[in-house]
């Protein structure tokens, strides 16, 4: 089971999402904007996001750039869950991070599988950690802490 939230703008294709999704043994939330969604991840961070690309105000992609510049989000999951239907679109939304691309409308099996299948690929990642340690092992400046106890011993 995976802690599911949905930002899209459209209810009721969030709410059929979430049904299907629940019916699956997931837990989902739904926030109907890109400032609710970033607010609501002060609180609680899912497992997967799944994003509108076409919302007013601040459109998913605006939502998934601050997400992958942060320190917190970087590493998040991210379906983008979209009516628009252009290969383009599809191409921007993968450049800017999101690891999958879901059209509306949508079928119940197609959904389940792309969440699926990107829960389990995550599951082998282990842990989230956050980006300053992810840099600092990158760079090979990362002593970790248990090796500095073995050293002072």
């Amino acid at each position: 089971m995976a802690y599911i939230l949905i930002v899209d703008d459209d209810e009721i294709i969030a709410e059929m999402a979430a049904d299907a999704l629940m019916e699956a043994g997931h837990a989902c939330g739904w926030v109907t904007s890109g400032d609710q969604a970033l607010e609501l991840l002060k609180w609680r961070r899912p497992d997967l996001m799944l994003l509108d690309q076409d919302m007013p105000e601040m459109t998913g992609s605006q939502v998934l750039r601050k997400l992958r510049t942060s320190d917190k989000f970087y590493d998040l999951p991210v379906i983008m869950f979209t009516a628009l239907t252009g290969e383009q679109d599809e191409e921007q939304a993968i450049y800017a991070g999101a690891q999958d691309y879901i059209r509306k409308p949508f079928s119940n099996e197609a959904l389940l599988w792309a969440v699926d299948e990107l829960l389990r690929k995550r599951a082998k990642r282990g842990k989230h950690i956050d980006l300053k340690t992810v840099l600092e092992q990158n760079t090979g400046r990362w002593v970790d802490p248990e090796e500095i106890k073995k050293r002072a011993v």
